[in-house]
């Protein structure tokens, strides 16, 4: 397999793994990020987002639609970002196929008129994936000993 190709597998399983990501978007001249529970689809190269009619974020992602996925798994010291573009969409059968239970948190059922999907078309990628605390913090200190740079794992930029 090609590095390239690699790498954009390794995007994919690490948000697909950690599951809930930091939803980045503009509104106005702010930046604003909250948590969501995320589908990745890499079949469809898309990301999905189930969210609500009411929302803010559908407003501000229908002014400004270019996105940012941050996800994070801190124990593992495994991180992904993904810029893209958002979109929201009012498909039922969709909406059907994502409902899980963490979304009747929010909804009696996925026939609620008032969900929504948020669509996010990656468009680039960064990650981060360390061998884990304990060894990062060990290759940290060992570093600081020698004078050498710390090897923390991989990291990469993956056009999406």
């Amino acid at each position: 397999m090609a590095h390239a190709e690699e790498d954009h597998e390794k995007v994919w399983k690490l948000a697909d793994s950690i599951g809930f990501c930091m939803l980045t978007t503009q509104s106005g001249t702010e930046l604003k990020a909250r948590p969501m529970s995320a589908h990745a689809e890499r079949d469809e190269n898309a990301f999905y987002f189930l969210t609500d009619v009411a929302s803010h974020k559908d407003e501000e992602v229908s002014r400004h639609p270019n996105v940012c996925l941050a996800f994070a798994d801190s124990k593992g010291q495994k991180y992904v970002s993904i810029s893209g573009v958002a979109e929201v969409q009012n498909d039922r059968e969709k909406i059907r196929d994502l409902w899980a239970t963490p979304a009747k948190a929010w909804w009696d059922s996925a026939e609620d008129p008032s969900i929504r999907i948020l669509k996010v078309t990656p468009s680039s990628a960064e990650y981060w994936d360390s061998p884990g605390t304990v060894i990062s913090y060990i290759k940290m200190a060992a570093a600081a000993v020698t004078s050498a740079k710390p090897d923390l794992g991989e990291n990469a930029k993956v056009q999406m």
